[in-house]
């Protein structure tokens, strides 16, 4: 971080301490973040150099959003407490929700052999729970409704000087502490069980994967089935 940078950082840590009200007044004339209405903002840092955040947002306390090129929030997103989110480009679409102490992270410059594609999606109606690490050194695509559950899962794009992305399918479950290499993909409509270890781009959907290394190990019932494709949350609406 340079000098400019840490002294941005700084300001903007001390602007995060003040009322709602002269809060959101600084962030939107003063860094020019398009803020719409009815958010609300804990004692968070926001140091993005683009920034918006959609309608009836809220974000929590402890929040630390740095180095961050372009964040896009959508409305009705609800961000817990203790996240850090940390470089290139981050989209969280509306209705997602990012709960507590997950650390979404891009490495600065890299030293990679490959071309990266630092940008983090977070689909609409996704959630993503506790302690969870995504690395988005290369590309990261979370799709809609999607689910990282339960616990301390690992998303890692890089492996010593290389990268390749990695997606997570409509309507997929991710349980807890499970890993995905570079490259690798899971289908929509799947689950993933606790402590897989995913190396490949899986393709095929509406299918139980696990083990280590993760393979299909049976189709989806019917009661699976209907609990992956409930809605993540009770006010979200048809179209998403």
């Amino acid at each position: 971080m340079t000098g400019s940078g840490r002294a941005r950082f700084v300001v903007l840590a001390l602007v995060a301490l003040l009322p709602q009200a002269p809060k959101q007044w600084l962030l939107r004339n003063v860094f020019r973040y398009r803020i719409g209405r009815g958010v609300s903002i804990g004692v968070s840092v926001i140091d993005a150099r683009e920034c918006e955040i959609g309608d009836a947002t809220v974000i929590g306390h402890g929040n630390v959003v740095t180095g961050v090129r372009r964040l896009r929030v959508g409305d009705h997103v609800r961000i817990g407490h203790l996240n850090l989110l940390r470089g290139g480009e981050i989209e969280i679409g509306r209705y997602a929700e990012l709960l507590r102490r997950n650390e979404l992270n891009s490495i600065p410059d890299a030293d990679v052999v490959t071309e990266t594609d630092p940008r983090l999606s977070i689909g609409p109606g996704a959630v993503i729970t506790d302690g969870h690490r995504i690395d988005f050194t290369d590309r990261v695509d979370i799709g809609r409704r999607a689910i990282i559950g339960g616990r301390n899962s690992s998303l890692w794009t890089h492996n010593r000087q290389r990268t390749a992305p990695i997606r997570v399918g409509d309507l997929a479950y991710v349980g807890s502490e499970v890993r995905m290499a570079p490259g690798s993909a899971v289908p929509a409509r799947s689950v993933v069980g606790m402590g897989s270890v995913v190396t490949d781009a899986l393709e095929e959907e509406v299918t139980l994967i696990a083990g280590v290394p993760a393979r299909v190990v049976k189709p989806l019932g019917e009661h699976d089935l209907f609990l992956v494709e409930r809605k993540t949350r009770n006010d979200l609406p048809d179209d998403v």
